[in-house]
């Protein structure tokens, strides 16, 4: 570590992040950025090819809109995400755009990798880890085993590395993730997502996970690959269902909860506040040192993910967690 107070960098006051890499239906570099730098409004508005996020950031307020003491300074869009880093930089104010990622070492304080492709992590993270760079991966973290193998040695050996989704701070969930008392003792959780499970089952998963707890045991996926229904057994007794289907737009981050003497319905709807939260964490990892939450999370979630994957493709068999420890 670099100083007393475990800091992760040099300067905590003024972080020089770099965004770096570009999925398809991903906008992450253009909402990101403008948390860090500010943006300019017309040309995000105007531009941006992803509509909904000039949406949300021109519903905020300026003197809330940013995250002070860090900014965006280098962008590489490499990746098949239909845009050029070079328009990411004229929307969200980024000084420095390069072609090759590995030409920011040397030039920043840590990388963010903007991709939701988790079989491309390692790879993508692989240069900056072996630089010692703290880095930040958007989820999932991992699709495979092996490759959540690879981090988990990583994280082992000291590597400063933070992957989650931003479900886990979505603040419409927040009374439930601190108790669910009112409710008795849960029985049942339910929410649902659009898009791929591979990419967004884990929006879903990070939702309950931290209402639930670790100690999640089985699951089966009896869906198909446009269609995931997929029923998680939790060690408390709770069954859980996710259903992840790739056209449900409309129902985004819907969470049922039900107990022995009540039930709650709520979704979640400010996909800023949860995008900033989740971005100020890794700030805050960045100046102590200390994880916002255990990576042993993140392990899980990511076996959750896999074994997801396992049991469509398995035609819908119950595949336990303990089968995935140590693989």
């Amino acid at each position: 570590m670099k100083s007393k107070s475990m800091a992760l960098i040099d300067n905590p006051n003024e972080i020089r992040l770099a965004i770096l890499g570009c999925s398809a239906g991903n906008g992450h570099p253009y909402s990101w950025s403008a948390m860090f730098n500010g943006y300019d409004r017309e040309v995000m508005t105007r531009e941006c090819p992803f509509p909904g996020i000039p949406a949300y950031l021109n519903k905020e307020p300026s003197d809330t809109l940013r995250i002070p003491g860090a900014k965006v300074t280098h962008i590489c869009c490499t990746g098949d995400g239909g845009f050029t880093a070079g328009h990411v930089a004229k929307c969200a104010l980024i000084p420095h755009v390069v072609e090759n990622p590995m030409d920011v070492i040397g030039h920043v304080d840590a990388v963010i990798i903007a991709t939701d492709i988790g079989s491309e992590h390692v790879e993508r993270a692989s240069p900056f880890v072996e630089a010692g760079l703290p880095v930040f991966i958007d989820k999932p973290l991992a699709d495979n085993a092996g490759d959540l193998r690879i981090f988990s040695d990583w994280v082992a050996a000291g590597k400063p590395i933070m992957s989650s989704s931003a479900m886990r701070y979505a603040k419409e969930f927040l009374p439930y993730r601190l108790s669910t008392n009112e409710l008795g003792e849960l029985r049942f959780a339910s929410i649902t997502t659009p898009k791929s499970w591979e990419a967004y089952g884990i929006h879903a998963l990070e939702s309950i996970y931290p209402i639930l707890g670790p100690g999640f045991l089985s699951v089966r996926n009896t869906g198909i690959k446009e269609r995931n229904i997929v029923h998680l057994k939790h060690r408390s007794g709770v069954d859980a269902v996710v259903v992840a289907t790739s056209d449900m737009y409309g129902a985004f981050g819907c969470l049922q909860l039900c107990g022995t003497v009540g039930h709650a319905q709520v979704a979640c709807g400010d996909t800023f506040f949860a995008f900033k939260a989740q971005l100020e964490a890794f700030i805050e990892f960045l100046r102590t040192g200390v994880h916002p939450f255990p990576f042993s999370e993140t392990v899980e979630l990511m076996q959750l993910v896999i074994a997801g994957i396992l049991s469509r493709d398995q035609g819908g068999r119950e595949v336990t967690i303990e089968e995935l420890v140590g693989i």
